[in-house]
């Protein structure tokens, strides 16, 4: 089963593209980043350690080693060459063992942002790769897709979603500031919900509260 053939069964009516917390009824909007003061954006920074320190710990917490998922990247066509290359970075660098790489599939799909493209001229490039948790190197990922907006380096800049087949959850990191969490259950992600509901942003905790009532 490809990642498109999963996304059609398990979250049919789901747009795969930002933000997932709104577009789907069962999920957790997380906020990253506390206290952003654009002086103190370095390495190792106070703010940058909490984004990292917080997203990888929930996605520790969201997937085991031996789950099976797909990590989905969208390079957004926009005629920029240099956009392909920097695709091969954001799997080639982090996959432990190089040969899932001829497991790479690409499907050509109309933009996934069709009202900023007037001219219906632009194309999203989905790229997906079927593995297990422990075959990539989630922690320097998931610190180069924080950093996407810091001028830190390395950094992913396109748009990455985790799916999680063996516990139908979708997480993606939109940037510093947050992470959606979903899922096809609300008892799937109700731990997650109990453990790190302090984390979550104060703006939809009222709408997310109702989730697990």
């Amino acid at each position: 089963m490809t990642a498109h053939e999963y996304l059609q069964h398990t979250f049919p009516t789901l747009k795969l593209r930002p933000p997932l917390f709104y577009s789907w009824d069962i999920g957790i909007r997380f906020e990253l980043g506390v206290n952003y003061d654009y002086q103190n954006v370095y390495e190792n920074s106070p703010y940058i350690l909490g984004v990292y320190t917080r997203a990888i710990d929930l996605f520790k917490a969201s997937h085991s080693p031996n789950d099976d998922i797909f990590i989905v990247v969208d390079v957004n066509d926009c005629g920029d060459s240099r956009a392909f290359k920097r695709k091969l970075n954001a799997f080639s660098k982090y996959v432990k063992n190089k040969s899932l790489l001829y497991k790479l599939r690409q499907n050509t799909i109309p933009y996934v942002f069709p009202e900023d493209d007037e001219n219906e001229v632009y194309l999203t490039h989905r790229f997906s790769l079927k593995c297990k948790t422990s075959d990539f190197a989630y922690v320097p990922m998931i610190k180069a897709i924080c950093r996407q907006d810091m001028g830190l380096k390395p950094r992913i800049f396109h748009r990455v979603y985790f799916i999680n087949t063996s516990k139908h959850t979708i997480f993606h990191i939109f940037d510093d500031r947050g992470c959606d969490l979903i899922a096809t259950s609300p008892e799937t992600i109700r731990g997650i919900y109990d453990s790190y509901h302090h984390w979550i942003l104060d703006y939809d905790r009222a709408k997310i509260d109702q989730v697990f009532l």
